[in-house]
Formats: structure tokens, C-alpha cells, sequence
């Protein structure tokens, strides 16, 4: 177990199955140390339990969960892309945020927060990252929340 699973562990949490792709895209693709993860929206093992828009149907902290859950999904992918050892993972250079709301929501960066926080957690200071975090009007599978993420990875 890398010291990220066991991380994830303590935190009471756990890796889902990667998601599938749903269109012409790789889930992860990488260039030497860097891996760039396509956006995940938040699925747990094929199921998305945050259908709907912040400011409407969800609160902050339940989009918190929803980004935590993509940053997990954003992980499993990860995984992958280090031939199963997340032990090879360095550091989280950057994070892109999109969040389904209602116009003017303005909490945007609180709920994206989610996965951030995650990062962070697991790998202290080297899960610091530049980030951008956007109110959208719409994401694949009415999903409230998507993440997508690059690391540095050996």
C-alpha cells in the first residue's frame, strides 16, 4: 500500500474504479514527470450522486464532497498512470475546478475547496497547486461538480 492509500485510509477513505471515459478522450496522458488528468466529474464506481446545481439543489459542503469525490477518481487515474505505485506521485502542480451553479453563485472557490483540501491532506505541501475554479451553466452527466488535475509524478 503506497503512503497516499494508507493516507486515504486513516481519512476513512478509499480509491473507486477508475471511471471509463464517456467520449474521444484518455483519462490521463503523460510527458515525462508531468501527468495530466482529465476531468472527473463526481462518480463513484458509475454512479454520480450530485446531479443537479450548487446554489439550487446543493449547499457548499455538499459540493465539497462532490469535489472530494472527483479528487479521488482523479487519483485512481493517477494510479494508473504510475503503473499502480502512487508512491511514484511527487507533487500536485495544478487543479482546474467547475462548478455547475446557478448564476451568481459566488462560492465557487469554497466548494472546489473539496478537492484541494484532499490534496493537500495527502501529500502536505507538495499537494499546494496553482488552480482555477469556474461556475459553469452545465457538466457531462449533470454532474454538480468536475475536477481535473496535473502532477508530477517519477
Amino acid at each position: 500500500m503506497s503512503r497516499i492509500e494508507a493516507r486515504l485510509a486513516e481519512l476513512g477513505l478509499a480509491l473507486p474504479v477508475p471511471p471509463v471515459p464517456i467520449a474521444n478522450f484518455l483519462p490521463w496522458r503523460r510527458h515525462g514527470d508531468t501527468v495530466w488528468l482529465a476531468g472527473q466529474v463526481n462518480e463513484w464506481n458509475g454512479s454520480v450522486p450530485y446531479v443537479g446545481r450548487l446554489g439550487s439543489d446543493f449547499g457548499v459542503d455538499e459540493g465539497r464532497q462532490a469535489a472530494r469525490l472527483c479528487a479521488l477518481n482523479l487519483l485512481a487515474c493517477l494510479k494508473l498512470a504510475c503503473d499502480g505505485d502512487l508512491d511514484r506521485v511527487k507533487r500536485c502542480l495544478r487543479v482546474g475546478g467547475f462548478v455547475h451553479c446557478e448564476p451568481g453563485f459566488d462560492s465557487v472557490p469554497m466548494v472546489v475547496n473539496g478537492a484541494s483540501d484532499l490534496f493537500v491532506a495527502l501529500l502536505g505541501d507538495e499537494g499546494r497547486h496553482a488552480r482555477t475554479a469556474v461556475g459553469v451553466a452545465s457538466l457531462p452527466r449533470r454532474a454538480a461538480v468536475e475536477v481535473d488535475a496535473v502532477f508530477e509524478a517519477a
